[in-house]
């Protein structure tokens, strides 16, 4: 029985292994990408029951995310593989000074070939939350309209929907992505945005923004993340501010979205806001002390140790 399944794109993940420009680059490490499939990875590494919503192409990175998938126990039967579709690829090559730039292959491929039609109602209507994010609403039309659909569907049958805005200019603008994004905001109850999301989107400050966001919408928890500081979360007219664990920083890929798995596994345990804050921001810093989205991303128990290490008093089951 699957809790939380999500929806989007994955991406394989070509990272360089020197610094410089992709021209100049000779060596890459091959990895797995996609937000929400980094997002299922880390929920069913933190023992939540996963699964995942997508086309792949017949290819050979789409088997590759298969066993990625099937390794870690997420649920694969409703991943669709389109026959003559390719799976995307994307390459990150890393500038003096650590900065890393994203170069994309993706138009056209099997992800975006996703429709409403594809979706399986009485798989949606038993879960208890699902999960989507801007770059799904980006890729295509089809992929709006089923983040849409789904999110309708699974709130008809008592889920919840968990939504990160997850902005890319490289995808859409922000005067064409607003009002998609806000379909999505209006339906969420679980909502994850970014400070530079934020910035990107609204150009205005956080409280502002929240305030915006509430005028037409009813999240029971707006959680903006603040990277190396932590997360704010807003809720009930409340405002927690949750800092952030020190760690070596290696690679930042994917730790936004190894924090919405976590914290959503957090709160389908029943820890409270704040303590699902807390748990959040230990997974999202140690998914910072690796290279790649998903090779750091932790298990249940290394979480467990790095928190008990750095409150040995405190329990992390909350």
């Amino acid at each position: 029985m699957v809790d939380v399944a999500s929806f989007g794109e994955p991406m394989v993940e070509f990272c360089a292994t020197e610094f410089g420009k992709l021209k100049d680059v000779q060596m890459f490490k091959r990895g797995w990408g996609g937000d929400t499939s980094n997002f299922i990875v880390a929920v069913a590494r933190l023992g939540g029951k996963a699964g995942y919503i997508c086309r792949i192409g017949d290819d050979e990175f789409g088997e590759s995310f298969l066993d990625l998938w099937r390794n870690e126990g997420v649920d694969v039967s409703q991943v669709i593989v389109e026959k003559g579709g390719f799976t995307a690829v994307y390459f990150i090559s890393i500038l003096p000074g650590g900065e890393h730039d994203f170069t994309y292959f993706r138009k056209g491929s099997a992800a975006s070939h996703y429709s409403p039609s594809d979706l399986n109602v009485e798989y949606l209507s038993k879960l208890k939350v699902f999960h989507s994010s801007g770059i799904s609403m980006a890729i295509s039309e089809s992929c709006r309209e089923t983040v849409i659909r789904a999110a309708d569907i699974v709130k008809k049958h008592g889920g919840l929907f968990s939504f990160d805005v997850n902005f890319r200019p490289k995808l859409w603008s922000p005067q064409y992505a607003k009002p998609h994004i806000e379909e999505a905001i209006m339906r969420t109850d679980v909502l994850f945005v970014s400070r530079e999301d934020i910035s990107l989107l609204y150009n205005e400050d956080i409280d502002s923004v929240i305030e915006r966001i509430r005028s037409f919408a009813r999240p029971k928890a707006i959680i903006v993340k603040l990277g190396g500081e932590g997360c704010l979360i807003f809720s009930e007219g409340k405002k927690i501010m949750i800092p952030s664990f020190k760690v070596n920083v290696i690679d930042t890929t994917g730790a936004g979205d190894a924090f919405d798995g976590a914290f959503i596994v957090g709160l389908l345990e029943g820890k409270s806001l704040k303590e699902a804050g807390v748990f959040a921001n230990a997974v999202g810093a140690l998914t910072t002390t690796g290279l790649g989205a998903v090779a750091p991303i932790p298990k249940r128990s290394n979480v467990e140790g790095f928190l008990r290490k750095i409150n040995p008093h405190s329990s992390s089951h909350g």
